[in-house]
């Protein structure tokens, strides 16, 4: 076991390896500078030394089409300033992009980056390009980079567990993952509820995934040789088929098969081959390929893991597109980002599920700050979520983790209002000890805890989120960069199930969807709880974890149009027929029996079903889902036949989501 020493939570935000020396402050006094500044659209905390990006007007754009990449543009006013500042190239952010009509008309193909000596002052510079007439937007290369994460690498043999069988799918440690179905073992962390979940099970009697849903990893790179994530990986086919060192499909990118690495600009995603460390230095800490296990590691294949939406072993698991951008040693920004983003939803990305967000010394207060301060990477996710990548959705949706530091907000971009922001709870139901929340903060789902074990003093680790790393092993991590993937994965059911029925869902409707189809999270969040990190208030979270626990089951029943109840776990329950059918004429129907399959009945733990009038009463011993069936009669008393007049025979799907201390009409 590893020491807490050892232990640095995952990947969420990001901090700053170099700040500058803010000098803007000294400028604002000059009335003459400040239409100049206006042109500077975010601030120089943490900016890339010696690369700035700008973007200009549709005339210059087209005239530096004639010498990207060099120091010298043929355009005066740009060279002039080039020359004062010693820059040494002239390009655009993404070297060698073909824009197509899409991305013009986002602007994509008017953002430029000037590279010039690290010895610059990136504000003095800023202003001098500023000061160009065709400069419309400047902006400062924000340099990011991970706060890494040692993984806890986990031995095969102690995982291999079978539950026998009643579990759902043959893989082998899928009885570890509390976070699909947590039965409230004491063993894997102390306290743990039962039903603190996301209630997979019951989703995948209805969807488990679909091929045509593809979701772009925005991460560290993916371990595409990973047995348990080999198969569901997105592949670009004419780039397999073709010749080595060769665009065959002529899209910018040489040999980009499972994705790119968009920091060291090249094919190799260095997830890596060698063995995982947790050093610094080390290309990969796992985090990217732990990240897309979640979301879709193989299901039903004999070995391993399960993924939300990794299929039932029949190829029908949603695919992985491996975008990198974090990669040890080498520098990330704004820019390296936004050209990951745009090759998502270039290449049929519908989800971008993105473990990261600013550091906390550069994030946004409100959502009017993000805008004003709007850059290539934000112009690169608009472009996104404009592309109708999938038949199920008119757009891409964006999900993005809220933050590890404990603060009453999430962390930008998350926290804006049109992308989905995760906070993370642990398998005691209650909120993780470092989870951000508050405002921005979208919706709850599992990102674990550790724990101390008293008689051997070590640390346990199966409190965590169990996934795949790579080198064919697996293993825990912690974090809203955990919790965000199950979003993601949950998103793509959803997709899924709107395909099987020929839906289509606007983004919205997918948003509300996901923040909408949830479990009580805040009956729980009264008094002191003593966490790993200290004592926790937990009164301070209430009302501010997201709408509340992310429930699969429920987003599934969302799209197929059955109403969901929330009823808590050993408690009798009424059921007001009158609720479920709305504001009709409802003196004209009689309820009359509730059908009720074995199944369901042994997944809640149903007993004393009793019908009343329009009122059916019931209590469920065991935290589960399942649709029961209320038979009614429409037009009387009594149904009609040869020889009656009566009302006719009307059946309503409800479905029925049993949890502790869900105490509330959920969300309907």
């Amino acid at each position: 076991m590893n020491k807490i020493k050892f232990l640095l939570f995952a990947l969420v935000a990001v901090v700053a390896v170099s700040c500058a020396t803010d000098q803007v402050d000294e400028l604002r006094g000059e009335s003459s500078n400040s239409l100049l500044m206006g042109k500077i659209v975010n601030r120089s905390t943490c900016a890339c030394p010696g690369s700035i990006l700008i973007y200009v007007n549709e005339s210059m754009a087209n005239a530096l089409e004639n010498s990207l990449g060099m120091a010298v543009s043929g355009i005066a006013s740009l060279d002039d300033v080039a020359a004062q500042i010693g820059a040494t190239s002239i390009d655009h952010v993404t070297p060698g992009a073909k824009f197509s009509a899409g991305e013009r008309a986002f602007g994509l193909h008017r953002w430029f980056e000037i590279r010039f000596s690290e010895e610059q002052s990136v504000e003095e510079v800023a202003m001098k390009l500023a000061a160009i007439d065709e400069v419309e937007r400047v902006e400062y290369n924000t340099l990011l980079q991970p706060r890494r994460t040692r993984p806890i690498v986990a031995d095969i043999t102690k995982l291999a567990v079978t539950r026998g069988s009643e579990q759902y799918f043959d893989d082998t440690m899928l009885p570890l993952q509390w976070h699909y179905k947590n039965t409230g073992d004491d063993n894997i962390f102390p306290g743990a509820l039962e039903g603190a979940d996301i209630n997979l099970e019951p989703a995948w009697d209805y969807v488990s995934g679909n091929r045509d849903i593809i979701v772009a990893i925005i991460d560290e790179g993916v371990d595409y040789r990973h047995p348990d994530l080999a198969p569901n990986m997105w592949k670009n086919e004419a780039e397999a088929n073709g010749a080595e060192g060769v665009d065959d499909d002529g899209n910018g990118f040489v040999d980009d098969i499972y994705g790119w690495n968009f920091v060291t600009n090249s094919n190799h995603l260095t997830w890596d081959e060698k063995a995982i460390t947790g050093d610094p230095q080390d290309d990969d800490c796992g985090h990217g390929t732990h990240v897309a296990g979640t979301v879709a590691a193989v299901n039903n294949n004999g070995i391993g893991v399960c993924g939300v939406a990794g299929g039932d072993g029949s190829g029908n698991g949603v695919r992985i597109m491996s975008c990198q951008i974090f990669s040890a040693g080498r520098p990330t920004t704004n820019s390296t980002n936004g050209d990951a983003i745009r090759y998502a939803a270039n290449h049929g990305a519908c989800i971008l599920q993105c473990s990261w967000g600013y550091p906390i010394e550069y994030n946004p207060v409100n959502d009017k700050q993000y805008e004003a301060e709007r850059g290539y990477q934000q112009d690169a996710i608009r472009y996104f979520m404009s592309r109708k990548n999938c038949a199920a959705l008119d757009g891409g949706v964006v999900i993005f983790a809220a933050g590890n530091e404990t603060k009453n907000y999430s962390a930008y971009p998350g926290a804006y209002r049109d992308y989905i922001s995760v906070t993370a709870y642990a398998p005691n139901g209650l909120p993780t000890s470092y989870t951000n929340y508050g405002s921005g903060c979208n919706v709850a789902a599992p990102g674990g805890d550790y724990y101390p074990d008293y008689n051997t003093l070590e640390w346990m680790e199966s409190g965590m989120v169990l996934s795949t790393l790579p080198n064919d092993t697996y293993g825990y991590m912690p974090g809203t960069s955990m919790a965000c993937p199950h979003v993601s994965g949950i998103a793509a059911l959803v997709l899924a199930q709107a395909l099987e029925m020929g839906k289509t869902l606007t983004v919205k409707q997918l948003n509300k969807i996901l923040v909408t189809s949830v479990n009580n999270i805040d009956s729980r969040l009264k008094g002191k709880f003593e966490s790993v990190l200290g004592t926790m208030n937990l009164d301070s979270y209430k009302g501010k974890m997201g709408t509340g626990m992310i429930d699969a089951y429920r987003a599934v029943m969302a799209v197929r149009g059955t109403t969901c109840v929330a009823v808590n776990t050993g408690e009798e329950f009424s059921l007001d027929i009158n609720k479920i059918l709305g504001d009709g004429n409802l003196s004209m129907t009689v309820l009359k029996t509730v059908e009720v399959s074995p199944e369901v009945k042994e997944r809640l733990g149903l007993k004393d079903i009793a019908v009343f009038g329009k009122k059916v009463y019931f209590t469920c011993e065991k935290a589960g889902s399942g649709v029961i069936t209320l038979h009614a009669i429409a037009g009387g008393d009594v149904l009609g036949g040869d020889e009656t007049m009566g009302g006719m025979d009307t059946s309503i799907e409800v479905a029925v989501i049993s949890r502790p201390n869900n105490n509330t009409e959920g969300w309907l």
